[in-house]
């Protein structure tokens, strides 16, 4: 290649990009690679008053459950090996499915941080080389924005309250983070509160691998959780009366150690393992709900929103959803096939970029960040 066409390449960002802002129709192809999961989809966006109207064309989602199972947890250099072997695969699944081609794309949008350096390195500079190769201009992504703009999907079908009206008060939980903010509009949010130790989701995989129950945990102990009696276990609600909006469950994984030390022995009969995980379960949910639900009246919340991967507990969308009812507040959960890592919150998160007049930047700028915040 030479170096005038390279010039012309570079020069591209973001003067020239095709669409500095939502105008018109667009489509998105969108890349996320922050943990264990390959991810593409193709987004077409569209302007819209409160919301820009967003339709998924292709998603593709390629998991490495069955590699980190054996394992027994995320090992981050096998993942990102994983990622350089799938990502290709998975981008050209989601542009053939609807019979399109990269030139076919306006924009590239990849998860640039938080999550797993080796992996997030690996999406990053796959679409910089689309991007430099194509000149299709690149929106860096946040992967918790993603996670926190997901409930928004698809409004109004979803089987809760039918809107999203400002303020939100926006609870999100994942094997990562554990987190509340307050968003004001799609474009100023505030974070009110986080995890100081274990997040709630790394949790229940932490207390699934006490009991030994498969990989991934968080669904097992659910699962069990359904059958256990309520009451029969009491654990500790960590940092339940702190008046920050910050969360704790190392504490609770702690006291769940300890109580299966006082036990007889380590073969557990299912009933016990159940009631255990039902204990564990109430614990996670009652702080999780009573502070959520604190943050919301403090700020007058109109609506509460429940992203991350464990956004797809039954308990907590139940718990959550009672305490709006009784507040006469919207609750909006993410959809079940946006609660785990995806490529369309990506998209979405990016389609919500431009509604906002974002320019993107320079390819060359764009590098992966493991402790992005948001």
């Amino acid at each position: 290649m030479n170096e005038k066409l390279i010039s012309k390449l570079f020069l591209i960002f973001p003067e020239n990009a095709k669409l500095s802002n939502m105008h018109k129709s667009i489509k998105i192809l969108a890349i996320e690679s922050s943990c264990d999961e390959t991810a593409a989809c193709v987004m077409e966006a569209a302007p819209g008053k409160a919301f820009p109207k967003t339709k998924a064309l292709s998603s593709i989602i390629n998991s490495q459950t069955k590699l980190h199972s054996k394992m027994g947890g995320v090992v981050p250099e096998a993942a990102a090996r994983a990622h350089v072997k799938n990502i290709r695969p998975v981008v050209e699944s989601a542009l053939k499915n609807k019979g399109l081609k990269i030139k076919d794309m306006d924009f590239i949008a990849v998860t640039q941080g938080p999550g797993l350096l080796p992996s997030l390195m690996v999406g990053v500079e796959f679409a910089k080389t689309l991007s430099f190769a194509t000149g299709i201009p690149l929106i860096p992504t946040n992967h918790m924005l993603g996670h926190l703009y997901s409930p928004l999907a698809f409004l109004p079908a979803t089987s809760y309250q039918l809107q999203a009206n400002f303020p939100i008060v926006s609870l999100v939980v994942s094997g990562g983070h554990t987190m509340l903010v307050l968003m004001e509009d799609l474009k100023n949010y505030k974070l009110l509160g986080q995890t100081v130790d274990d997040a709630a989701g790394e949790s229940f995989d932490k207390v699934a691998k006490m009991l030994g129950l498969p990989y991934p945990g968080g669904p097992e102990v659910s699962r069990l959780a359904s059958r256990g009696t309520q009451g029969k276990i009491e654990f500790p609600r960590p940092m339940i009366h702190d008046k920050s909006y910050n969360f704790s469950f190392s504490g609770l994984k702690t006291a769940v150690l300890y109580y299966l030390k006082t036990l007889p022995t380590t073969h557990l009969p299912l009933s016990a393992k159940q009631n255990i995980c039902r204990a564990f379960e109430d614990a996670v949910v009652d702080v999780l709900t009573i502070k959520t639900m604190r943050a919301a009246k403090e700020f007058q919340a109109k609506t509460v929103t429940l992203s991350g991967g464990v956004a797809a507990n039954t308990s907590l969308k139940d718990s959550l959803n009672t305490q709006c009812q009784k507040l006469n507040m919207g609750f909006l959960p993410a959809p079940m096939n946006l609660c785990g890592d995806n490529a369309e919150m990506i998209a979405l998160a990016a389609a919500i970029k431009l509604h906002n007049d974002y320019k993107p930047v320079n390819f060359k700028k764009v590098h992966a960040d493991p402790n992005l915040e948001i």
